[in-house]
């Protein structure tokens, strides 16, 4: 597959908004299935989940979250939580003394100012501990249904190699790439533009002959274009190996990934 001849001068807004969008619509039938890779049942292990995420993958929280609900299932519960051992628990996802800082912290104020419940506005999560915009529009897109855009490593990669934005900030990527698309469509294409990073379009040679949106790529060309040895960099469901969750969706097309201390061969295989 072979990306379109480029426009000699600079794109227009409109154009920009018609190829964002476009992209959005041809990633929406790659990846009709897209998700949170956070296994969780409830707000408050969402917000758990995320903040161990930093710094680690969503399938090293997966396989460690099990473990750390079993003996802290509620905020009260983490609140009061022995630091030592707390960390023993989420050692896994590493930081984990920065970590478990954050986790008592959060869940104290979660206690002690919200009653035990996680919060459904942006400016309450982003007061808690070890809580920023990114875990916060995370949990509000995915637990309580608010519309918000999720940049993490992969979404601002791609977005800057679609050229929807050179900013680097993660803010400022927000700001720009929410003005390009509707609010409803915000929470959504953050799930597949973070699904196609970890899938095909990697950080090191990424999988430019098996991207089905190549033609709208302004980046066509930075990593394997040959067909048939791009599809042997497809990652998760995409290259026949399990995805992160080890409860994914009923609709996965996938393997579920397998708990701690096996599947290490396919671990691997992941897009950090």
């Amino acid at each position: 597959m072979k990306a379109t001849k480029k426009a000699s001068g600079p794109e227009s807004r409109l154009a920009l908004v018609r190829r964002a969008r476009r992209i959005n619509r041809e990633l929406a039938e790659v990846y009709p299935y897209a998700h949170p890779e956070l296994d969780f049942r409830s707000p408050f292990e969402l917000l758990v989940a995320t903040v161990l995420s930093a710094q680690t993958t969503d399938l090293r929280v997966n396989q460690t979250t099990p473990a750390l609900f079993a003996r802290y299932p509620t905020p009260e519960d983490l609140a009061a939580a022995v630091p030592e051992e707390l960390e023993e628990i989420i050692r896994p996802t590493g930081f984990f003394r920065a970590k478990a800082r954050s986790l008592i912290g959060l869940s104290t104020a979660l206690r002690d100012r919200f009653g035990g419940e996680v919060p459904g506005r942006l400016e309450d999560l982003v007061t808690l501990p070890g809580v920023g915009r990114k875990t916060a529009n995370v949990v509000l897109g995915n637990a309580f249904g608010v519309p918000g855009i999720t940049v993490d490593t992969h979404f601002g990669r791609l977005v800057r190699r679609w050229k929807w934005t050179d900013e680097e900030d993660p803010e400022k990527v927000e700001a720009v790439v929410c003005d390009l698309f509707p609010k409803a469509d915000w929470t959504m294409l953050s799930h597949r533009v973070i699904f196609h990073g970890r899938r095909i379009c990697h950080a090191r040679r990424p999988a430019c002959g098996a991207c089905p949106i190549a033609p709208l790529c302004p980046a066509y060309g930075e990593g394997e274009t040959d067909p048939e040895k791009a599809k042997k960099l497809l990652k998760y469901e995409m290259g026949g190996y399990p995805g992160q969750r080890l409860a994914p969706p009923p609709d996965f097309p996938g393997r579920p990934a397998a708990p701690l201390g096996t599947g290490d061969a396919d671990e691997a295989r992941e897009a950090v």
